[in-house]
């Protein structure tokens, strides 16, 4: 049996990963450091149902710390690297800090993946690397040299580290670029979480911009699906370094999906209209046929039934 390491297994996309490897039988070592962007108890209910299981192994660490993970006494044969501070807007207040946990993060996972000889990697990259990328749908052979945050800057400086760390070290690795993940357990400050409670609480919902900015979501199941894919892929071959496309192949306009969530949520919306912000992309779009050809990728989850899922969860939640 296996033994993953899944970093950020607390998170919104980390625990659902973490208890999908426990039900095919891996063993999970998972990392996370409670970090304040929300709040700690919301991340300690996501893994609750992980506690007691044998084959979960938890450390409360920093990556940002370059010997933390030597506290880590089980073998672990593959990485799957989630964690890192995510967010477009607070990236450009705060940029120092997403390079310490994005990049210096990252840079100390290889470290220690070199120095115990793990040589499998699946990591978590973005589409915001894309920018404002003209040609549509994005492809991972894009040229990508026009970063518009410090969130996209770190990201793709950690995939350009993975890349030195291969061809130095051997190392196989996979750069899985996520494209807009919803679903239960979302963090609550991304726009359909965000959107949804607003509605619940008679609140207007905020649109930055006429509502033509175009996101493509993808459910949560769908991506964790594909990153078990790619570590089932790692797995089967030697010599790797890749970059694969995570997303749905659907782009959604801003007033769509505000039109979806308040026809779900059987509320009438308020919008309060706001200027642009600044990081702000225009659009993801995600070509999924790479991931497709190399990984069997293929979401199943429409967004229209994603949204059902995600409001029936928030409402047995918060009820």
């Amino acid at each position: 049996m296996d033994t993953i390491m899944v970093t950020g297994c607390a998170g919104f996309i980390g625990s659902h990963v973490s208890e999908k490897l426990i039900k095919e039988g891996y063993s999970v070592v998972g990392i996370d450091n409670f970090d304040t962007f929300y709040p700690k108890s919301i991340k300690e209910q996501n893994i609750e149902g992980l506690k007691n299981n044998p084959n979960f192994y938890f450390y409360e660490l920093d990556l940002r710390e370059e010997t933390s993970l030597d506290q880590i006494g089980e073998k672990i044969d593959i990485v799957i690297h989630l964690a890192g501070k995510a967010g477009v807007r607070p990236s450009i207040d705060d940029p120092q800090s997403y390079i310490d946990s994005n990049i210096t993060g990252t840079k100390n996972v290889l470290d220690y993946m070199r120095k115990k000889q793990i040589k499998k990697l699946a990591f978590a990259s973005s589409s915001s690397i894309y920018g404002n990328a003209e040609e549509v749908p994005f492809r991972e052979s894009a040229k990508l040299d026009e970063p518009i945050s410090p969130y996209a800057f770190t990201k793709k400086s950690c995939e350009l580290l993975n890349h030195t760390y291969h061809y130095l070290y051997n190392l196989d690795i996979v750069n899985m670029r996520f494209f807009t993940v919803y679903g239960p357990r979302q963090r609550p400050d991304l726009a359909i979480h965000k959107f949804l409670r607003l509605l619940r609480k008679g609140e207007s919902i905020p649109v930055f911009g006429d509502g033509t900015t175009a996101r493509d979501y993808t459910y949560v199941n769908d991506t964790v699906k594909g990153i078990i894919q790619t570590c089932d892929y790692l797995k089967l071959h030697d010599n790797v370094f890749d970059t694969i496309n995570l997303g749905n192949c659907f782009p959604v306009l801003l007033s769509e999906l505000i039109d979806v969530i308040s026809k779900e949520a059987k509320v009438e919306p308020i919008i309060e209209r706001l200027p642009m912000q600044a990081g702000d992309v225009k659009q993801t779009y995600a070509d999924i046929s790479k991931a497709e050809k190399l990984i069997g990728y293929k979401p199943q989850v429409k967004f229209d039934q994603g949204i059902k899922k995600f409001v029936e969860w928030f409402d047995r939640v918060h009820s």
